[in-house]
């Protein structure tokens, strides 16, 4: 499929032929689901911690007598029934991350790039580089372009001015090709990708 190339000044300087396998496959939103909660299960720190009733500090003496007090029988201070003793099935140190095969990964990434394209928010620019790193600079030539929640993809590095500029702009993400993800994707409202980073990713999703 063909799509124009413009350039961060919005004037057309080209077009490029989109691979088919890569950017025009359906649109599986339970893929997309997949790969977002495998994402953010894997971000997941997992070091919420209680104590429980043997973590908890107390004497392990009986609190009093077992019978004659006209009370519940009680073995220990630190039990979960009583004021500060410990939890019972509370959160504990653990790992959030499960396994998503390989293939679905991949189909998932392909369909994220599909379904921008489909919605006509998957941008093609000839090259992310402006010549200082001001972020004045970048949201003038952004003004232009209406990208006010956009994830730029360049090819094997950001360049330096542009990630330094676009870093203090709320809404403008920019990562190398090898960082596209289908969380950041679906995220950000507009898609931009490089000539270089069209390159990289056909290159990886074949």
């Amino acid at each position: 499929m063909k799509c124009d190339i413009i350039s961060l000044a919005n004037k057309k300087t080209g077009t490029i032929d989109l691979d088919e396998s890569v950017f025009g496959i359906d649109v599986r939103g339970d893929i997309l689901a997949r790969a977002v909660n495998w994402q953010l299960a894997k971000r997941r720190a997992g070091n919420h911690k209680v104590k429980t009733r043997s973590e908890v500090r107390g004497t392990t003496a009986k609190p009093f007598a077992q019978k004659g007090g006209g009370r519940a029988r009680q073995g220990s201070i630190r039990a979960p029934q009583l004021r500060g003793g410990g939890q019972v099935f509370g959160p504990h140190v653990r790992d959030h991350a499960h396994a998503l095969p390989k293939k679905v990964r991949k189909l998932a990434l392909k369909t994220a790039l599909s379904a921008k394209q489909a919605e006509g928010k998957l941008v093609v620019v000839d090259e992310a580089t402006i010549k200082d790193g001001k972020t004045r600079t970048l949201v003038k030539q952004l003004d232009k372009l209406a990208w006010g929640n956009a994830l730029v993809i360049d090819g094997a590095e950001v360049n330096e001015n542009f990630a330094r500029a676009a870093s203090n702009i709320i809404g403008i993400d920019a990562i190398p090709s090898v960082g596209a993800n289908v969380y950041d994707i679906m995220r950000r409202d507009t898609l931009v990708l490089t000539k270089d980073a069209v390159e990289k990713l056909v290159e990886r999703l074949k």
